[in-house]
């Protein structure tokens, strides 16, 4: 969830196994809630930060050893068109974390390989894992957005934030009364725990070298909200 409304995700996970799962998994710790957007191009992708150097609030211990984790490229032929998501890397296409983009437009200039030589090739290639299934009004208001340019990056103005995250199944298996108990009693208990580690952070105003500093107030307004929605299937 951000201010201007909602944006739900579908994942691929036989086109990108390895990427939907460490992705997911970020959500599940709650590592993209106070993260933001950090690059929105007009007709061209909102790009979500990195989790590490991106969030506000401070990452735990799970969180860190999962956002810093890089992924392998895994590239096919599902192309870049609009609503598709796409992980974000350096030039080495094994370098993608936990940045990625939601495509704004077609961009099939990163669906294919570049021959520079009889020898080499420079890939341009981007890893699909996933698309937006809702919220596409979303991604129009923030495109709408006052932008600058930083570099190759055209930014918004103001930072956009990630109030919250949160998942669901499209076709759950029907549970039993006590086994749905059971589920929210072991998400709240996680919730809860991240919080109070956070909470106990953010009390120490300790600023960060990505230069924001943490506070306990907003991470509470953070986690009572309810956020970017991921599904687990499309």
């Amino acid at each position: 969830q951000t201010k201007y409304g909602d944006i739900e995700f579908g994942f691929y996970p036989d086109v990108a196994p390895v990427t939907v799962e460490h992705i997911f998994k970020l959500v599940r710790l709650g590592a993209y809630n106070t993260n933001h957007f950090f690059r929105v191009d007009k007709g061209f992708v909102a790009q979500v930060a990195d989790v590490v150097g991106g969030r506000k609030a401070p990452l735990n211990e799970a969180q860190m050893e999962e956002g810093k984790k890089t992924i392998k490229g895994e590239f096919s032929d599902v192309k870049h068109v609009r609503g598709i998501l796409s992980m974000g890397r350096y030039s080495d296409p094994n370098s993608a974390q936990s940045s990625f983009s939601i495509l704004l437009g077609s961009a099939p200039h990163l669906d294919r390989e570049v021959d520079l030589s009889l020898f080499s090739f420079f890939v341009l290639q981007y890893a699909v894992f996933g698309k937006v299934t809702k919220g596409f009004e979303t991604l129009e208001l923030l495109q709408e957005l006052p932008t600058k340019r930083e570099g190759i990056f055209v930014m918004p103005q103001e930072r956009v934030t990630i109030l919250s995250t949160y998942y669901y199944d499209v076709d759950p298996v029907p549970l039993k009364c006590e086994d749905e108990v059971s589920i929210l009693r072991r998400r709240l208990i996680q919730a809860s725990n991240e919080l109070e580690e956070q909470v106990w952070s953010s009390s120490t105003k300790q600023c960060f070298t990505h230069g924001f500093c943490a506070s306990a107030e907003n991470e509470m307004s953070s986690l009572s909200r309810i956020g970017f929605c991921f599904k687990s299937g499309i």
